[in-house]
């Protein structure tokens, strides 16, 4: 098992810093390479840079009345949310589809809930 994740080229999980401005307010955001790309995909299907989706992101949560206080980890759950939808077939696999012509309520419909925090999960051995 661990073969498939430790083969992993280096590069995807190097952390790099974007600076940008959030609400007027010149900072920093450190990633994983990897997220930079999924977040760039995202963008790219709205016709937004990096920085145009992440200060989206971020004037979209805080209006909403979200905590912003740890944005970095809210932008790498955004990711893995975003890949699990594709997977689910809630959001299209065609990059061409733009996320702003989808039914919000019709793709978070499908989103299963994940597990309570604490709550022991049982494997079976293969």
């Amino acid at each position: 098992m661990c073969k498939i994740f430790i083969s992993a080229d280096p590069e995807l999980y190097r952390c790099r810093s974007r600076s940008l401005r959030l609400s007027g307010v010149a900072t920093s955001i450190r990633l994983e390479n990897q997220f930079w790309q999924v977040l760039e995909e995202i963008g790219r299907r709205d016709g937004l840079s990096i920085a145009q989706l992440v200060t989206r992101l971020y004037e979209e949560l805080a209006d909403s009345g979200g905590d912003c206080t740890n944005f970095s980890s809210f932008l790498r759950v955004s990711c893995l949310r975003y890949l699990a939808l594709q997977l689910s077939g809630r959001i299209p696999a065609d990059v061409e589809v733009p996320i702003r012509s989808l039914d919000a309520d019709w793709v978070l419909a499908g989103e299963k809930r994940s597990q309570p925090v604490g709550e022991k999960i049982a494997y079976c051995a293969p």
